[in-house]
């Protein structure tokens, strides 16, 4: 199994990591452009999804046709996506396609045809997907959780408003492309069945000549938000909480990871056993890491009944506060072993690879390999994650609430 991952920066800006797994069939890239929703204008927030929706609209030679045509001849699944910092475009093929594959994302970067015949077209799949949360109340309350929790820009939906995609239109997409789909701030990771001097002079091939540096991420507001209720007409209560935690740059992360892990990592873990499974309280309850560039939080979700939301809004406080006294051995060896086996799962999939890396690159400028991340989980401890959470006990939590009637906050932030 490798555990070398190639770097090479070119003199544009843009970062090449790469992993060879000659062991698969398979290559993949994730491309991450600094072109995230957190350059969005605060009227016209949406304009990075938008975006990045209408770059895949033909580009280089091809149509918006061709482009898709072009795409399925190669065998390729691909994926897209915005996140606060950045546009992420994925793709996965057989490796003998994988220099083809890199022509045309070159392309939909470098000269994508953002065809104004179709940027209505495009607004209406944006509002589609807006619209959609109404029969999601469990994103929708996520996504306030965020928004509540974390100062502007840092909580946004890369979704936008209606009113910010109301008022888009081309001559916003092609600045907005312009000026955030730069070289310097980029990260191109490759992973699979590859060979890296001939994956770098490709790429330089294909990307020397691009140029522009990366924009400065605006600074967030002094500020949060507060507690809130969304009311909405439902038999079902929806409850997100957070607090804040350390982010994944942080040398302590996996104490951190440790920790949330017994609290939610299967169906031996805390929240699990004690909310749902003991007390029958809830259909469905978690916890999980949430990390930005500088700061993380832990951010819990519960789904139950109006009639026993209180209940579980309280039952589930009390396991957030309780693992501020520490963890058992049997429950970090538990921990221990569902990691590492979603590691080794991860190992198997080039496109998971390919991810991993451009996340870790995005906040430690480096990659870990799978050898490091089983010695940082085997120093694992009792003792150091009991210290850790007895410096950074769980608490001052941010509640949002979804359901017909608002719930008590007595654990808030004060």
């Amino acid at each position: 199994m490798s555990d070398h991952v190639h770097v090479h920066r070119f003199e544009n800006g843009l970062v090449l990591l790469a992993e060879p797994m000659d062991w698969v069939e398979s290559a993949a890239f994730t491309w991450l452009l600094p072109a995230g929703c957190g350059h969005d204008p605060a009227d016209q927030l949406g304009l990075a999804g938008f975006t990045c929706e209408m770059v895949q609209r033909g580009c280089g030679p091809w149509s918006s046709r061709e482009f898709v045509e072009r795409l399925d001849n190669l065998g390729i699944v691909r994926s897209a996506g915005v996140s606060l910092a950045h546009t992420r475009f994925g793709a996965a093929m057989p490796r003998a396609r994988l220099g083809d594959a890199l022509e045309v994302y070159s392309q939909l970067v470098l000269t994508p045809h953002l065809p104004a015949g179709q940027v209505e077209e495009s607004r209406q799949a944006c509002i589609h997907d807006i619209q959609s949360l109404q029969d999601a109340p469990a994103q929708q309350l996520m996504q306030a959780l965020r928004q509540q929790h974390y100062p502007e820009p840092l909580g946004r939906s890369s979704q936008g408003t209606l009113e910010g995609i109301d008022i888009i239109g081309h001559p916003q997409l092609t600045q907005f492309h312009q000026s955030h789909y730069h070289p310097d701030g980029s990260i191109l990771a490759v992973a699979g069945n590859i060979e890296w001097d001939e994956l770098r002079d490709h790429v330089g091939s294909l990307l020397d000549q691009w140029q522009g540096p990366a924009d400065h991420f605006p600074s967030p507001a002094e500020t949060a938000g507060e507690d809130l209720h969304i009311s909405h007409p439902s038999s079902q209560t929806h409850i997100g909480i957070a607090f804040d935690a350390i982010p994944y740059s942080h040398p302590d992360y996996f104490q951190l990871r440790g920790a949330i892990g017994v609290l939610s990592d299967g169906m031996s873990s805390r929240l699990f056993t004690e909310v749902r499974e003991n007390r029958g309280l809830c259909y469905a309850v978690q916890a999980s890491c949430f990390s930005l560039k500088d700061r993380g939080s832990v951010m819990a979700y519960a789904g139950t009944t109006s009639e026993r939301a209180q209940e579980t809004l309280d039952v589930t406080l009390e396991q957030l506060t309780l693992l501020g006294k520490g963890i058992e051995p049997d429950e970090l060896e538990r921990v221990q072993a569902r990691i590492k086996s979603a590691l080794i799962m991860q190992q198997e999939s080039s496109s998971s690879r390919s991810g991993s890396m451009t996340s870790d690159w995005y906040y430690l400028e480096r990659v870990h390999s799978l050898e490091e991340l089983n010695k940082v989980l085997d120093d694992l401890t009792c003792e150091s994650i009991n210290t850790f959470l007895a410096e950074n006990p769980p608490d001052n939590f941010r509640i949002v609430t979804l359901g017909e009637q608002p719930l008590e906050f007595s654990h808030a932030v004060s």
